[in-house]
């Protein structure tokens, strides 16, 4: 075999190589710049972190409501009581796990940068984390599908929220692999949020370093 021939393959080997690569990466999240900048956050130090799952659909369902409804309805039909605590804890999940698991990861990347980010901050900015879209996954041992989660990421100063000065869009940001034990609904959400909070800090990182 020439020189010429094994050069060549090396080449196809590489170019297949990086496209499998992109490939797997762009299944994990893709992200999408819709307006404005977050340019404003050059030079601040803290960022306030705001929640909002006020206009979020879940599943096959648009709104939170019905889906909440419904599997509530179907839990309690096979034993009583069940819907109703998974009810809560589906609420109660945010701010025990999400929230402080977002923020952990978020901060982790951030600190690289010189600020970070915490939720109730006296901070002259805000980002809005809007979780627009929850696949809540599932995981039945003979069949299984990450969770994924949809994200509007806005920048508002935190005196003037009504007017965004930056707005970042997330799809599909998916659970991490737990080696197929991920059979609570919540464990699977709270490593989207795991994911969330690193990439959108690396973005705000690339953004505040040009």
């Amino acid at each position: 075999m020439s020189n010429l021939t094994i050069q060549f393959m090396k080449r196809i080997a590489l170019i297949l190589f990086v496209g499998i690569f992109i490939t797997a990466g762009g299944s994990l999240f893709a992200q999408k710049l819709k307006s404005g900048s977050f340019s404003d956050l050059k030079g601040q130090t803290l960022v306030n972190l705001q929640y909002d799952y006020s206009n979020m659909a879940v599943g096959k369902y648009k709104k939170e409501e019905d889906y909440v409804n419904k599997r509530v309805a179907d839990m309690n039909k096979k034993e009583a009581g069940t819907g109703d605590n998974w009810a809560i804890a589906w609420v109660n999940d945010r701010t025990s796990r999400f929230h402080p698991m977002f923020e952990k990861n978020f901060n982790g990347v951030a600190d690289n940068c010189g600020f970070s980010g915490k939720e109730g901050a006296d901070a002259k900015y805000t980002l809005i984390i809007k979780t627009v879209f929850t696949e809540p996954g599932y995981n039945i041992g003979v069949s299984r599908m990450n969770a994924y989660i949809d994200m509007v990421v806005d920048l508002v100063e935190t005196a003037n929220p009504s007017v965004v000065l930056g707005s970042c869009e997330y799809s599909k940001i998916q659970s991490v692999n737990m080696q197929g034990y991920d059979f609570d609904t919540g464990l699977r959400i709270q490593s989207c949020y795991d994911r969330a909070g690193d990439n959108i800090a690396k973005f705000l990182c690339k953004t505040l370093s040009k």
